[in-house]
């Protein structure tokens, strides 16, 4: 059996691409420059209608299991994809970039690999138009003891968190994880997300070694100031990240605290820049560094990641913190 650095579990959604101009987002009644939720006929009309499609996989906690690979740890993705062309781009794509994609797609069934229309405006506005598909469906049964039991950091996704099964499997893994001798920890992920379950939220917090979220995320878990809500949730969980945009980030654990300063960068394309934080901060966890030094490499790869198109590093992430001294 395999011990994993880090073991994530999340949305596993193909990234599809294409450019398009204003006057085709609204002929199509895309709302330009948001992610929006779309059913599956809605989905398969924009897919058909994109053309030099290019494709990427994608999803948050994936895209961070795709930083930590940049920097050499040993990574798992658990994710549910279906035995179709994309699913097995995915499953293969995933392979080759350096992290097991540890549940082979699933043959049968009505539900296809879920997917994301990305439509680029000519000013590199994003467009996002989201079907979960088979990602949906993900369950504890997709949660093995061998994999998550084996995880010496366990990384959640807060979006799988709107579906019934997608919390049973987190709970099945932090429960694995964490009799394995591994420390479990979650990302918030959108603070819509968090209103539509604050209370299962501020449970799941309490068994947790570690939580990123940005200032929005954590007001809206604990309906009080950033203050306040830092208190409580230093008070709940092992460890708190706190991201804000443009702002110092604040790193938590116990008595200890690290106010990490962000360089401004004016942003070529924001998508990945939590995603990307997560990265090099677990990283910085995995490898024992301050908490200082972890805000600070998660900080470093958000601003790679923003200086360019797409959700994963196009750099080498390590001579980037060799260059600012982190290692």
């Amino acid at each position: 059996m395999k011990t994993y650095q880090v073991v994530g579990i999340g949305n596993a959604i193909v990234d599809v691409f294409c450019s398009a101009d204003d006057s085709f987002l609204d002929l199509m009644g895309i709302q330009k420059g948001i992610m929006q939720l779309v059913e599956r006929e809605r989905g398969e009309l924009l897919y058909g209608a994109m053309t030099n499609r290019q494709q990427a996989p994608g999803g948050s906690v994936a895209n961070t299991l795709a930083g930590l690979g940049n920097l050499g740890l040993t990574t798992a993705f658990i994710g549910r994809v279906h035995d179709d062309a994309l699913g097995r781009f995915y499953a293969r794509t995933m392979a080759e970039e350096g992290t097991d994609f540890v549940n082979p797609p699933v043959p049968g069934g009505e539900l296809p690999t879920s997917r994301s229309m990305i439509f680029v405006s000519p000013d590199g506005e994003r467009s996002m138009n989201t079907y979960l598909g088979i990602s949906s469906e993900l369950g504890p049964e997709d949660v093995s003891d061998e994999v998550a039991g084996r995880a010496e950091i366990l990384f959640l996704e807060g979006y799988l968190y709107d579906k019934p099964k997608g919390k049973q499997a987190f709970e099945r893994a932090v429960q694995l994880c964490r009799a394995g001798g591994g420390k479990a920890g979650i990302a918030l992920s959108d603070p819509f997300c968090v209103d539509r379950h604050r209370d299962d939220f501020r449970r799941l917090v309490r068994t947790l070694d570690y939580v990123i979220g940005n200032e929005h995320e954590w007001c809206s878990l604990y309906q009080a100031d950033l203050s306040t809500a830092l208190e409580q949730a230093a008070a709940d969980a092992g460890l708190v990240v706190c991201t804000r945009s443009g702002h110092d980030v604040i790193v938590v654990r116990g008595d200890e605290e690290a106010v990490v300063p962000v360089n401004r960068v004016v942003p070529v394309d924001a998508t990945g820049a939590g995603d990307q934080f997560a990265a090099g901060f677990l990283y910085g966890l995995a490898t024992g560094q301050s908490l200082a030094t972890a805000g600070r490499m998660g900080c470093v790869a958000a601003a790679e990641v923003i200086s360019h198109f797409g959700a994963r590093p196009e750099t080498d992430l390590k001579a980037l913190f060799r260059k600012e001294g982190l290692i």
